[in-house]
């Protein structure tokens, strides 16, 4: 006689990506990338069939070319395998990480997270007077007169300054479309929400930027009952990254970002 074990189905999976870090192409330190997250975003959807995945957003923003990937293949993978992606912010969802949030289809943050920041910045230092102070002549030498552009040793241009702002409205312009192709009806037209400013909690909510004030676990529970499981995906680190002392780039990573964090008052 043959017997049949009943059919017990598993309580239901819900996949967990962090994106916590300052966003660039180096795949040292905190940082995030699209090399370093794209196995990480993979295996969240492939492994263990989840009913979603949810991202934990905290950035200040860094590269936009990166926050686009990153976001690209979250949204890909999503369709592909027909997933809900919900975002939840913890401190701050800033330019790139604001980028990286609206790959959810819902946001969700803290009553003081931080979001927002639509628009595109670039930041140097000139060094011309303080050379010149110490007697120091600046040579330079190109073929194509474009190749010095915005040299920190020289005196600012104007035509450098607006051919700045040209490469930058093409990235701004990229920005909201995304954030406008997610966020869609959901956003206000009332105010113009890509001015580069944040709004705070309730505030992001009220202007569409956000859906609601909630939190990771509790809000999984609501949507998928108590017995919700949760898996953390994260990056593999090697064993000379977890054993090596950082280097020079490694360091000059580390006080980007904190400038970075530093305007949130973080």
């Amino acid at each position: 006689m043959k017997r049949w074990l009943p059919f017990v189905k598993s309580d239901p999976l819900v996949s967990v990506v962090r994106l916590s870090g300052t966003i660039a192409a180096s795949t040292r330190g905190n940082t995030l990338s699209d090399a370093a997250l794209g196995p990480v975003i993979e295996r969240a959807f492939k492994k263990g069939k989840p009913e979603a995945v949810a991202l934990i957003v905290n950035s200040p923003g860094g590269s936009p070319a990166q926050s686009a990937l990153i976001a690209a293949r979250i949204r890909r993978l999503a369709e592909e395998r027909n997933t809900p992606v919900i975002s939840f912010v913890e401190d701050v969802a800033a330019s790139g990480g604001y980028w990286l949030a609206c790959a959810g289809d819902e946001i969700w943050l803290d009553a003081s997270s931080i979001a927002g920041s639509i628009g595109v910045i670039y930041a140097g230092f000139g060094f011309q007077d303080l050379i010149a102070r110490y007697g120091v002549e600046r040579r330079v030498h190109t073929a194509g007169e474009s190749k010095s552009f915005l040299d920190p040793f020289k005196p600012e241009k104007p035509e450098d300054v607006a051919r700045l702002i040209q490469l930058q409205e093409p990235i701004h312009e990229a920005f909201k479309a995304h954030v406008r192709a997610r966020r869609g009806a959901r956003l206000k037209t009332d105010r113009d929400l890509f001015t580069g400013d944040v709004w705070v909690g309730q505030q992001a909510v009220e202007v569409g930027l956000a859906d609601g004030i909630g939190h990771l676990v509790p809000k999984m529970k609501e949507r998928f009952g108590d017995k919700v499981r949760f898996a953390l995906h994260t990056p593999r680190r090697g064993l000379l990254s977890r054993l090596g002392a950082p280097g020079v780039a490694a360091v000059v990573d580390e006080v980007e970002a904190r400038l970075l964090w530093s305007r949130y008052g973080l």
